[in-house]
């Protein structure tokens, strides 16, 4: 069905959608999964047993511990690609595709580029591996067709004008976000600049591209955004044609999103629409906001979210929790009941009142799963600390330029106390004992522990973030010694 009609159906039609896309993935999809036709096994759970999304519940949750690969075993991610072979088509291929295979090898065909189209993973993502090895997430030929698909969708759902020039400052890596923009920008036929970000064509020559080709919309990572419009405006620079900007990769405060709108003002840029998207390499696409108060609209026939609460059974549609995961209409890597770890205030169901889609949202203020390890809980004055509440406190900030917290233990002792030291450059002009106290109490009154600050200067933090030499600069480090 086209986007275009599917995303104007009522909620009990999409819920159709998905209850029949849910029952042939079972049916003719999954089980080509080792991972899960064992999980399945061990569980008695017979694949049409899932009729309904409401069905899923008996099927157990998949994590990142389950997929991530260890140093025991690093072929883990592998029992999550799709590989179907001669005995389980046999058993388990949509009638449809039988059907083709026989008429295929009727013909003298051989019918293995249509499976290898389907199925062979030929493009691989990989996950930033923060907190474990590396995890690849693989697709095939088909999923780079419902990639481009699911791009084209996203791209609609903020009416991007054909005529727009775009400049993709994502960096270049095997991650989502480059490849998502890089693929959807041309499935949408859009003039664009892939620079691969500022660890490739460097800070200068992105302004240049973005100046000189009067570029009208600018993707990338929140920090990195911000610093190369700061850099654009330190240089006089002219962007009057920058129309929209697109989020990506981190979480984007509303006090962030101020700042680049203020940097874009300054330098001729007025009411520039900014839009973040939510993405996770798992998922194998993204959603984005039609409007800053919206919420991400998501795509209801490739993929299904509910929300849990903290015992792991689901809440009422509209109610907060923990978003999980799962596919619908994937090949190559893909995963059931999966935690993403990320809050959310809840999914709305009614249509949007700014885009008039249908389609169901995830509610925008959603808290990310932290990407370092936890504090030690009898530490901190017994309590565990939301690390991702120094994201929108600090860069909302707009006395601060940069910022990196870094966690370490008191004297590198392992069994010492944990330690917290902010490191801090102030915006020209601004006192620093003045923003040193605001700071202090801020963190002290929001996140419940105490911080030392240290100040900074802008090129010495810039450094220390690795704004232009990391996949993401370092905005959180955890210095502490294994135990």
């Amino acid at each position: 069905m086209e986007w275009s009609e599917l995303s104007h159906l009522t909620k009990e039609e999409l819920k159709e959608i998905q209850n029949q896309k849910l029952r042939t993935f079972m049916r003719h999809q999954l089980p080509f999964s080792p991972y899960y036709r064992e999980l399945f096994k061990k569980n008695n759970i017979d694949f049409k047993d899932i009729q309904t999304t409401d069905d899923l519940v008996k099927v157990p949750f998949t994590s990142k511990s389950d997929v991530a690969p260890t140093e025991e075993d690093r072929a883990k991610p592998r029992q999550f690609i799709l590989q179907p072979d001669e005995h389980s088509i046999k058993k388990y291929a949509a009638p449809g595709m039988l059907a083709k295979i026989i008429l295929k090898k009727l013909t003298g065909q051989n019918p293995r580029p249509m499976l290898e189209w389907e199925y062979k993973p030929i493009h691989i993502h990989f996950t930033t591996g923060r907190t474990a090895l590396p995890t690849p997430f693989t697709y095939s030929a088909r999923d780079i067709e419902t990639l481009k698909e699911s791009a084209r969708r996203m791209f609609g759902v903020i009416g991007i004008p054909h005529d727009t020039v775009a400049i993709n400052a994502f960096p270049y890596a095997p991650h989502l976000a480059f490849w998502l923009a890089f693929f959807g920008l041309m499935t949408v036929g859009l003039t664009t600049l892939q620079t691969g970000g500022g660890k490739i064509s460097g800070t200068q020559k992105i302004l240049d591209g973005l100046e000189r080709l009067k570029g009208s919309l600018l993707l990338g990572i929140p920090g990195y955004i911000y610093h190369l419009l700061r850099t654009a405006k330190s240089e006089g620079r002219n962007l009057e044609n920058l129309k929209f900007i697109i989020l990506g990769g981190e979480r984007a405060s509303p006090g962030l999103r101020e700042k680049l709108r203020e940097l874009c003002a300054s330098m001729g840029a007025k009411d520039v629409k900014i839009f973040v998207t939510y993405a996770f390499t798992e998922a194998k696409t993204a959603w984005i906001q039609c409007h800053e108060s919206e919420g991400y609209h998501l795509y209801p026939d490739l993929d299904f979210f509910e929300v849990i609460d903290k015992d792991g059974n689901r809440v009422p549609d509209g109610h907060p929790g923990e978003l999980v995961y799962t596919s619908l209409d994937w090949r190559g890597t893909l995963v059931v009941r999966y935690r993403t770890g990320d809050m959310t205030q809840g999914i709305e169901y009614e249509p949007c009142v700014h885009c008039g889609l249908t389609v169901p949202r995830i509610l925008p203020d959603l808290q990310r799963s932290s990407e370092v390890k936890e504090f030690h809980l009898t530490k901190v004055k017994g309590e565990l600390i939301n690390l991702n509440q120094f994201f929108p406190l600090l860069s909302g900030m707009s006395e601060i330029e940069e910022w990196q917290l870094e966690i370490t233990k008191k004297d590198n002792d392992p069994y010492g106390l944990d330690e917290m030291t902010l490191y801090v450059c102030p915006k020209e002009g601004t006192d620093f004992t003045s923003l040193e106290q605001a700071i202090v109490h801020k963190v002290h009154n929001e996140v419940m522990v105490s911080v030392r600050i240290v100040q900074r200067t802008l090129p010495e933090l810039l450094q220390q973030l690795g704004m232009e030499t990391e996949l993401k600069e370092k905005r959180i480090i955890d210095s502490r010694p294994k135990t």
